[in-house]
């Protein structure tokens, strides 16, 4: 019983020492010492996750985070589910551990507090103000250009409620960076695995409701009830964790890219997240996930896959090089996101790979795009950037 009792104690003490702490108590952020009397809550050594609201230093803007339960999934859909794709399978087994979901897709509410980047970069720069330098390197993110024509991108509307779309992966990871270095918690967009395993809520149906798609409308926008367009966050019913529009609305970054041949390389095996996650030299495909409010039923299910394109996705594109920020066309009017958080962050040396282009195209593109044609800013983050944004408000005298 000592020993049982000495291990416990060196886990938890392990544990709190890889979680960031923000509380008064000196808790994380979404954890509670006493088991909460009502809501949805998952126990953990470190105490019990809960649903917790995060506010954006140096805005108004809020986001909620949803506490999702570890456990193992089986990813993909079973020979047998109707419309099943061939890059579903074969189902394969993945064992998650627990992390904080966002309740809702990443609205324009915060996408644009991360938009608002480029302008303050840039004015920092012509002020001579928080020029990055070597100890600053690992703070640097770069903020997406202006949007060269809102037409598209904001054919639904720019509403603060709207799901933002449109960002390419690359943008989608940098947000999560900036997000991070803000709030001195660790965010990054989920794995497949992840994404599924949220999605589902512990059910094996095609959809987290069940297999008849009639009841889709009740839980997701798509096209026979969207009316060409995506539709403010959280007005439909929730999955049983508590995530809304998990199926249509937007469909939703994830880190995987996509093979060509399904999961064949992952049959019969049980794989951790980390194992899991396919990493890829490619640019084009990428897995998009939940499908979204121009596509049918069987397109928004539980496993069902979007792969990014390039041709249909940026061919409307004045640029060169296209740009690394921003899709132009086709199906990318349904590509948004939504954010985790692991309970378990990784090593503060290791984050940066969730975070950065990983290949060398990518950073090319938005080497030039800065440094030659203007384009686009880069700029460091900490926790001082806020009050900086304001002394640049007042020497700009607004």
């Amino acid at each position: 019983m000592i020993r049982f009792m000495a291990r416990s104690l060196v886990l938890l003490t392990c544990l709190f020492t890889t979680l960031e702490l923000h509380a008064a108590d000196g808790l994380p952020a979404g954890i509670v010492k006493q088991k909460p009397e009502s809501g949805r809550f998952v126990e953990t050594p470190a105490g019990f996750m809960v649903e917790h609201k995060v506010t954006i230093p140096g805005t108004e803007v809020s986001f909620i985070m949803v506490p999702i339960r570890g456990g193992t999934i089986k990813v993909g859909s079973p020979d047998s589910e109707a419309n099943r794709d061939d890059s579903e399978g074969p189902q394969f087994e993945v064992e998650v551990q627990p992390f904080w979901m966002g309740k809702f897709e990443v609205s324009w509410a915060e996408y644009k507090s991360y938009m608002k980047m480029h302008d303050i970069f840039k004015q920092f720069e012509s002020k001579k103000i928080r020029n990055i330098g070597d100890g600053t390197k690992s703070l640097v993110i770069t903020a997406p250009s202006n949007l060269y024509d809102t037409s598209f991108t904001y054919v639904s509307g720019d509403k603060p409620e709207l799901p933002a779309v449109t960002m390419s992966q690359y943008a989608a990871k940098q947000y999560t960076k900036w997000l991070s270095l803000l709030t001195k918690s660790f965010y990054r967009l989920p794995t497949e695995a992840e994404w599924e395993h949220a999605c589902r809520a512990g059910t094996t149906t095609a959809y987290h409701f069940g297999d008849d798609p009639k009841e889709l409308k009740n839980y997701g926008w798509f096209y026979d009830n969207s009316d060409g367009r995506s539709r403010k966050i959280g007005q439909l019913k929730p999955n049983p964790w508590g995530l809304y529009d998990m199926h249509g609305n937007v469909a939703e970054w994830v880190l995987d890219g996509m093979l060509d041949d399904g999961y064949t390389k992952f049959a019969g095996k049980k794989l951790s997240t980390a194992d899991a996650l396919v990493t890829t030299d490619k640019l084009f495909p990428r897995v998009v996930k939940g499908g979204n409010w121009d596509l049918d039923p069987e397109d928004c299910r539980s496993a069902s896959r979007l792969p990014s394109h390039d041709d249909n996705w940026r061919s409307e594109d004045p640029n060169f090089p296209l740009s690394p920020w921003w899709f132009t066309s086709g199906e990318s009017l349904g590509v948004g996101m939504r954010i985790i958080r692991p309970l378990n962050p990784a090593p503060t040396a290791d984050r940066e790979k969730y975070w950065k282009a990983d290949i060398s195209l990518v950073q090319e593109d938005v080497d030039f795009r800065i440094d030659e044609e203007g384009r686009g800013a880069r700029g460091f983050v900490d926790e001082k950037l806020p009050s900086a944004i304001e002394m640049l408000k007042k020497l700009l005298g607004e």
